[in-house]
């Protein structure tokens, strides 16, 4: 029998934990095709959330948990979720409950059927967002597609159904700034897309500001993507192209009309705006050298301070 590992990242979501557990109880009593393991991944929770994952480990020998010593992040717990799962099928999923577990029954027969080596969800209705939410969203996929060689597909979901194969590709990624839609484009496994509408959160809050998001889409972009320094350099050569002609059409005017100090607020005003480009950037370069002194660094993606016992010791 095929076994499907659940890696379930959370933060703050201890109304949530049984839940998601019971939906996913319910699917493996629907199938005898496979045994489901669920790792919950605990990414440093200042909640109740270590207490319900000690009891569900101790009455349900599926569950198995990690908990990290402070909040890394949603990559850093898919990360370690993957590098722990055994089963032949490895799945991400929320713990809200808007990636619906049932939807494993028909990813898991897809895959079982199929040559893909993936099933992976997506969604163009964004319903529970608010507007400025939308629109950042769309402009991010058409910005991301525009600027990454390696293509997002609009509205992809982190949730989706992987063979082993591919996980142990993902795990071959050691990299400290991380955006995994990216890494899944990369390795370039068949993907199989199945379109769902959102549901509502079960319980509580998103933990994704829109501050956190802003700063996801960056990650993103600058994670696969050089084309924004290509970018400052061609706009540098065009200013230069710009100042070269104005520098001649200046010496011109004023041979023949003179009056040399004549435009000085517009000039004050081009100067100004010269500057701010310079400044965003220097900012873009910035990004990049953070980046690589991240990088050459090689700390950890994340620190265990607890797991369940039994999970490779």
């Amino acid at each position: 029998m095929k076994k499907i590992s659940v890696v379930i990242p959370c933060y703050n979501e201890g109304k949530n934990i049984l839940s998601i557990y019971k939906e996913l109880d319910k699917v493996s009593k629907l199938t005898k095709d496979f045994d489901l393991e669920i790792i919950y991944v605990n990414d440093g929770s200042r909640d109740n959330t270590i207490i319900y994952l000690r009891n569900l480990a101790k009455k349900d020998r599926r569950v198995r948990y990690i908990s990290f010593s402070r909040n890394f992040g949603k990559e850093a717990a898919m990360a370690a979720g993957f590098k722990y799962s055994t089963g032949d099928y490895v799945t991400v999923m929320d713990c809200d409950l808007q990636d619906p577990p049932e939807l494993l029954l028909e990813m898991f027969v897809i895959l079982e059927n199929t040559e893909y080596d993936c099933c992976a969800l997506y969604s163009d209705s964004y319903k529970n967002y608010s507007f400025i939410r939308r629109i950042c969203t769309k402009l991010f996929y058409k910005i991301y597609s525009f600027l990454s060689s390696y293509k997002s597909h609009p509205g992809e979901r982190d949730c989706r159904l992987m063979t082993r194969s591919m996980v142990n590709s993902l795990l071959e990624f050691y990299e400290y700034n991380r955006y995994i839609k990216g890494i899944y484009n990369y390795v370039g496994f068949s993907v199989y897309w199945i379109k769902y509408d959102i549901p509502n959160r079960t319980k509580g809050n998103s933990k994704f500001s829109f501050i956190k998001l802003f700063k996801y889409a960056v990650e993103g972009i600058t994670s696969f993507s050089t084309k924004p320094l290509l970018i400052s350099a061609l706009v540098g050569l065009i200013f230069c192209l710009i100042s070269f002609v104005a520098i001649i059409f200046i010496i011109i005017r004023t041979l023949l009309f003179g009056d040399p100090v004549s435009g000085w607020p517009s000039l004050a005003c081009i100067v100004i705006f010269v500057s701010g480009v310079q400044l965003f950037f220097l900012g873009i370069i910035g990004l990049y050298l953070s980046k690589i002194y991240l990088e050459v660094k090689k700390r950890p993606l994340y620190v265990i301070k607890e797991k369940e016992k039994d999970l490779f010791n």
